[in-house]
């Protein structure tokens, strides 16, 4: 068995305990526990629903801060729910009023977008359902006090099952896994660059292929441990009180953020290698390939530093002040493109140097400053939740529940609330695909339904078995949230269905109750799906197409900042904008590709995968000249004024090179957002512009970014302008008696940016080649002309 597989079966095996004996505590209190406990706890199956809410892959500070959430649900519900029923009477109540009483509490629940905890908001959400249902099934014999605070005493004894089940035998701390993960990042991220390394060095074309393989297995196992990091971190703030004393050195210091910071020298460094562009012979011959190694154990030694290993006396061999012998030798711009490869990757071993052995204290400015802008900001009110994109999902949240209770209660009045409380416990806040997600639902609840019955029919007359038979099932629900296929819809489904079966008792025949269950949730399920369709009928096909034009205007912001002479905090900005428009546009793919087409045209996931993969791309390009201009400017900031004059070639050319990409980029943006060629047609016609290629002096060109030869004559000039550059600053330094130019970062950051400008040419003509599919695949009786398409639409809004 592989390391992940072993990793994936210890984590499985450890959900499914903790969940099991958390089950276990409540299936004891519920089964055999005193009449007090039963008098007061009526609604076991909500205790184990709350479990599944809570302890589903948690750390002791998830359940803590869970206390805190079903603390605050309680409030949100409970109270108002028991001033609802004093008013109305439970007597009094029909399935019309139910529901509409339940309805109103969820929208007041669900409003408060971004305030209210995700689970404080399904917990809340269940217990509305418990009440208002169950007081409208009992009729007059509901308390109006009593029943909601039974609905709140269920709620806590799960809450207390999840804490005990996190405490035994040993507790699951979040500082715990958040500590592990940043030792197991910081030696995959040795390992990765000694196999970035390897087959740079590599002498035949196998052996570098199959360094590389293996590193991009580790760079997608890095990812999943950066999960892990973003997961537990918030947790890790609810563990500090109770366990102060046991709180590591290093707890407040965000090494997981350092170490990923390094990713985009690593991802550098793989640019190179699979580009598959061969390296002369000449660069790494004689002591260069030794410098590299000197080098690799540099950049390992500081990498392992950032997770305070301890380390060996430091040899001189791998002295982190020593200079590098290597890098002293380049001091000559490359005249051809062909070595500009070599000296990229020289340069993200260098940045990857440079941001391991960055001070903490230089990270721990910025954040600061961001704290203070946020306090300038206007408080959060009430009345500012009233938004549209705020209101919506309250909107359909409380339709939903409201229509799948009156449903429910229709079908079969004594099981109504399980018509609502699928509705209620599935709660999303954001956007998803809406029939995935409710076919996941809807497997999973019957997997585990028909598993419940089976435990019950094999075991009818041992009720402990019966009860012990779930700790496979949690097992197989922990792998089921862990896939593909089902995700954590479908895994909570699963766990959920069986529990409420095998974990109680009295409820009729399991046949009969699994039957009225399945026929509920889909019930339940059927008028999530309708209210989505009819309040929210867009596809997440428009939805991808509609973020693909958002990421093309955040990188037209993000390439007019390098010609603006922006600010280094601009730039940041403008990049980590365009991150989370491109983490969006991944996302919206996904969705829109497990969205059924029904009669529309089909989604072209490829191409947007591709134009997701070539904008990355780009954005990292973008990135490493970025860092490529601040060495530049750290090496000519206290030179004579004439190192600005020599460096204004290389200034026109790498702006007129992201102008170029910056307006590429806002065409790209205008033409996706055309929700047909046919509906351009017709809008021109409207206005009477019928001969917009004369008025516009134009000529459609059949190749929107240039002619094929272009890009080499772009990396030709600028490789001139490059070494009559570092003639000049040299000079300058020759001449300058207070401090002296570093000759190899000069070169190294001067070849980076040749291949910097080399790539986003090419990545820019793939680009318009993947535009051009999907314009096609929208339009397919049109002839696609992007250059003609963009004309038109300019000469429509001038």
């Amino acid at each position: 068995m592989t390391e992940r597989g072993r990793a994936m079966w210890r984590t499985c095996l450890a959900s499914a305990f903790r969940t099991a004996l958390a089950c276990t505590i409540v299936g004891a209190a519920t089964l055999y526990g005193p009449e007090w406990i039963l008098r007061y706890v009526a609604f076991p199956a909500f205790s184990y629903v709350t479990i599944i809410l809570i302890i589903t892959d948690a750390a002791l500070g998830d359940t803590l801060r869970g206390c805190w959430l079903a603390l605050y649900a309680t409030c949100q519900s409970v109270a108002p729910a028991i001033i609802t029923l004093r008013l109305i009477g439970p007597a009094r109540l029909t399935a019309g009023t139910t529901a509409l009483a339940a309805a109103l509490a969820a929208f007041v629940v669900v409003l408060p977008n971004g305030s209210t905890h995700l689970v404080a908001k399904r917990i809340a959400l269940g217990q509305i359902v418990l009440i208002y249902v169950i007081g409208y099934i009992n009729g007059a014999e509901t308390d109006p006090v009593m029943h909601p605070l039974r609905v709140a005493a269920s709620t806590a004894l799960g809450v207390i099952a999840c804490v005990l089940a996190l405490l035994v035998p040993i507790p699951r701390l979040a500082t715990c896994e958040v500590k592990q993960s940043c030792k197991e990042i910081g030696q995959n991220v040795t390992t990765r660059v000694k196999l970035c390394m390897k087959a740079f060095c590599a002498e035949d074309a196998m052996t570098a292929m199959a360094s590389v393989s293996q590193a991009r297995e580790l760079s997608r196992i890095s990812s999943k441990l950066y999960q892990t990091i973003k997961r537990y971190q918030p947790s890790m703030k609810w563990e500090r009180l109770p366990f102060k004393i046991w709180r590591w050195q290093n707890v407040n210091d965000n090494k997981g953020e350092k170490l990923q910071s390094m990713e985009i020298a690593l991802r550098g460094m793989d640019m190179v290698l699979a580009s598959k562009s061969p390296i002369p012979a000449s660069l790494l011959e004689g002591e260069v390939k030794d410098g590299l190694k000197n080098i690799q154990e540099r950049v390992i030694l500081s990498i392992k530093r950032v997770n305070n290993i301890p380390q060996p006396s430091v040899t001189p061999e791998t002295d982190l002040q020593k200079p590098d012998e290597c890098l002293q030798t380049l001091q000559e711009v490359p005249e051809t493109s062909q070595d500009l490869p070599f000296y990229f990757f020289l340069f993200c071993l260098r940045l990857l140097e440079t941001i391991s052995m960055a001070k903490p204290e230089e990270t721990k400015v910025k954040p600061e400053e961001n704290k203070g802008s946020v306090k300038t900001k206007s408080r959060p009110s009430w009345f500012s939740d009233w938004d549209s994109k705020k209101v919506m999902p309250a909107m359909k949240l409380s339709l939903s529940l409201g229509l799948a209770i009156f449903l429910g209660s229709l079908y079969s009045k004594p099981n109504g609330y399980w018509a609502g409380l699928p509705v209620a416990i599935s709660f999303a806040a954001a956007r998803e695909a809406t029939f995935k997600v409710a076919n996941v639902k809807a497997q999973g609840t019957v997997i585990g339904t028909v598993y419940g019955v089976m435990g019950c029919f094999v075991f009818q007359r041992f009720l402990t078995i019966r009860f012990l038979s779930l700790l496979p099932w949690f097992i197989f629900s922990s792998f089921l949230s862990k896939s593909r296929m089902y995700g954590q819809a479908g895994g909570i489904s699963a766990a959920i269905g069986a529990v409420l079966i095998l974990g109680r008792k009295n409820f009729g025949q399991p046949r009969d109750f699994a039957i009225d269950r399945i026929i509920e949730t889909f019930i339940g399920l059927a008028c999530s799906i309708m209210v989505e369709l009819i309040l929210q009928p867009t596809r997440a096909a428009n939805v991808a197409k509609l973020e693909l034009s958002r990421s093309f205007h955040a990188l037209y912001e993000c390439a007019s900042l390098f010609g603006a002479k922006a600010s280094k905090a601009e730039i940041m900005e403008s990049q980590k904008k365009l991150r989370s428009h491109l983490n969006l546009l991944k996302k919206f793919t996904e969705e829109a590709q497990a969205e059924p087409s029904f009669w529309f045209t089909p989604f072209k996931a490829s191409c947007y995968e591709k134009l997701f993969k070539s904008l990355s791309k780009l954005a990292d390009l973008l990135q490493f000249s970025g860092y490529a201009i601040g060495f530049l400017d750290e090496q000519g900031r206290w030179k004579s004024p004439q190192c600005k004059e020599i460096l204004s070639d290389i200034d026109n050319d790498l702006k007129s090179l992201t102008q170029s990409i910056g307006l590429l980029a806002k065409s790209f943006e205008e033409i996706t957002l055309l929700k047909s060629l046919d509906a351009l047609e017709k809008a021109l016609t409207k206005n009477g512009y019928t001969s917009w290629d004369i008025e516009l002096g134009k000529t459609p060109n059949p190749s929107f970014s240039g002619p094929e030869s272009e890009p080499g004559k772009i990396i030709n000039t600028y490789l001139q302008h490059c070494r009559g550059a570092a003639e000049g600053i040299f000079r300058a330094g020759q001449e300058g008696e207070e401090i002296e130019v570093d000759k190899s970062e000069v070169v190294l950051s001067l070849s980076a940016l040749g291949f910097c400008v080399e790539k986003m040419g090419k990545e820019t003509r793939e680009i318009e080649e993947m535009v051009k599919e999907v314009v096609q695949s929208e339009n397919p009786s049109s002839h696609v002309n992007l250059h003609e398409i963009s004309c038109k639409i300019r000469s429509l809004y001038k």
